[in-house]
């Protein structure tokens, strides 16, 4: 038997560490590994047009998978593309393993063509980031690159150089049992003695939730019946925690809507669960704040608290639940599910009247009818921006949808590269990217991709031919709306020229038609949406003040719109209130 390369030892290792595709771009620095790739069972090389989408594309593979992904650029300029993704995937807690190859060994430091050090370029985006400067380093650095980024719940990255991946692996090589999978955390006694005074003590509790909570919905709805909580959620908490919620008040931050922000002010103790939420100002400074977090880093970074609890939520209500005692007054639930509901009533009319004739469409229509006709399984890739807006407030979850963006690192252009690596975990499932005609023209060379590979991802373009969110925030600060304007071309007839399926829709009466027909179309479809853009509505308090880059910092209401099917379940929710 021919002894190994490194090469061949790298990929033989991430397989058995369960990755099942390598996406990235082929380079001479890279060549060993592709070829290793290439003649390994049970991993796939999947060619994409740009690095950053296959960062992108890995990352969301890990959202949708729980398990290690992975992706690789070439020396230098090939793997610097990666970056964009690898930040987004990082703070996204996904784990995902990046290869970064490097020059000759021996010309590192020298001034060589294409020299960059991915050593120290990829430190704050990753949990772990080495060089390896010789083969008798492997496999040991690349092993504790796989635990790192499975353990922590993030990224690592290697550097290799090329001339390294080719030369012959070290022998008798010391490998071992890989770690593949996060243990849960339960916190120690003391801290639930003191969680469960705390509980006991107040009068008017109130859970706000964040992406921590997935897998903890039964715990959180058992808790929240003990002691009579509402319960409100952060962006990427309402996947795990809004749906078959009779507590559920909606949504605080950015895109907020119901009364999750009185809930989180007008509470004694506010227990923020599983998130990291990043907005103080949405925050109370005059209520008792106990955190829940698996990560204990996140503890208090956000505001001051009287109780930090290091824990995996589910673990730490299945310790409280039974031991705080149950409360029966309901006074302040049933006030804040009126509230919350009310809330919704005085949003939603402006648009559910006359929009079937509306022209150009209001965006807020398309993602409510996208909602209806959709998958119940359907995985949703949301772009950065006035998407954001729609997706958080129109796409209902059930339990089984996924909703991914780029939440926490707010990046354009994400929608369409997630699509791809969430399609891949599963052709068979639908997969629909809410793409704004920004962000899809930024990476818009990956389209091919999805050609290429055949996957029958679904984008549903929101053409307002403008960067909506970036003329927002110039608005609020009074200022002239500038640079904000796209010159579009017909999306539909580029999706055409370049082999898939595509549609132009201009009129609403046509739009429900034209996503199913999208929908039952086997590969890849794109849907040009052509949407107003004057859509939004701008509350009359906000304030300059209030603008920081994507993040608006000083208000409870930000955007007036629709909230769709949310008022159902408010309306269902205000049944539940028990009457005198």
């Amino acid at each position: 038997m021919a002894k190994q390369n490194v090469a061949e030892q790298f990929v033989d290792i991430i397989a058995r560490a369960g990755v099942q595709r390598l996406y990235g771009v082929v380079g001479d620095s890279l060549n060993p590994v592709v070829d290793a790739v290439r003649r390994t069972p049970g991993i796939d090389w999947v060619h994409v047009r740009h690095e950053e989408a296959a960062a992108f594309a890995a990352g969301a593979e890990a959202q949708i998978t729980g398990r290690l992904a992975a992706c690789a650029g070439s020396c230098g300029p090939g793997n610097l593309h990666l970056i964009n993704g690898l930040y987004d995937a990082h703070r996204s807690m996904a784990p995902v393993l990046a290869l970064a190859s490097q020059i000759p060994s021996a010309e590192i430091g020298l001034g060589y063509f294409q020299e960059t050090h991915p050593d120290r370029l990829f430190t704050e985006c990753s949990h772990y980031c080495e060089l390896i400067s010789s083969p008798q380093q492997m496999p040991r650095v690349l092993q504790t690159a796989i635990q790192h980024a499975v353990g922590r719940a993030g990224v690592s990255v290697v550097a290799l150089p090329g001339d390294i991946a080719a030369a012959p692996a070290p022998a008798k090589a010391y490998e071992h049992a890989l770690v593949t999978s996060r243990p849960t955390v339960r916190p120690g006694d003391e801290e639930i003695d003191a969680l469960v005074r705390l509980v006991d003590e107040a009068d008017r509790v109130t859970l706000f939730c964040g992406s921590g909570t997935r897998g903890a919905h039964e715990e959180v709805m058992t808790f929240a019946e003990r002691v009579k909580a509402p319960v409100g959620h952060a962006l990427r908490g309402k996947e795990w925690i809004q749906y078959d919620n009779p507590f559920d008040v909606g949504m605080s931050g950015l895109l907020g809507y119901g009364a999750a922000y009185e809930a989180t002010h007008e509470c004694d103790l506010l227990i923020l669960l599983g998130t990291d939420f990043p907005y103080q100002a949405f925050l109370p400074d005059d209520v008792k704040i106990v955190q829940i977090d698996v990560r204990p880093e996140h503890l208090g970074r956000r505001s001051k608290l009287d109780l930090a609890i290091w824990g995996d939520a589910r673990e730490t209500l299945r310790c409280l639940t039974p031991r705080v005692r149950a409360k029966h007054d309901r006074k302040f639930l049933d006030r804040m599910l009126k509230k919350h509901a009310d809330a919704l009533e005085g949003v939603v009319k402006a648009y559910t009247r006359k929009v079937e004739k509306h022209t150009p469409i209001h965006p807020e229509y398309v993602a409510a009818v996208l909602d209806e006709v959709a998958d119940d399984d359907a995985v949703f890739t949301i772009d950065t921006g006035m998407c954001n807006v729609w997706g958080a407030r129109y796409l209902t979850p059930n339990g089984r949808r996924r909703i991914i963006g780029s939440f926490s690192h707010g990046s354009m252009a994400n929608a369409m590269p997630q699509a791809i690596g969430a399609q891949l975990t599963d052709r068979k499932r639908q997969v629909v990217s809410l793409s704004g005609d920004g962000g899809f023209a930024m990476l818009m060379g990956d389209f091919l991709t999805l050609v290429q590979q055949d996957l029958p991802v679904k984008i549903v373009l929101f053409d307002n031919s403008s960067l909506g969110m970036v003329e927002l925030e110039m608005m609020v600060a009074g200022l002239p709306a500038h640079g904000t304007s796209n010159r579009n071309p017909d999306f539909a007839a580029v999706a055409r020229a370049a082999g898939a399926y595509g549609v132009r829709v201009e009129k609403p009466k046509e739009l429900a038609g034209a996503l199913k027909e999208a929908f039952r179309h086997p590969g890849p479809a794109l849907v040009d949406v052509v949407t107003d853009p004057n859509a939004l509505s701008i509350p009359p308090k906000i304030s300059a003040e209030m603008v920081t880059g994507f993040a608006l910092s000083a208000s409870k209401v930000v955007l007036d719109g629709g909230v769709g099917r949310m008022v159902q379940m408010a309306r269902s929710n205000l049944r539940n209130i028990p009457r005198p």
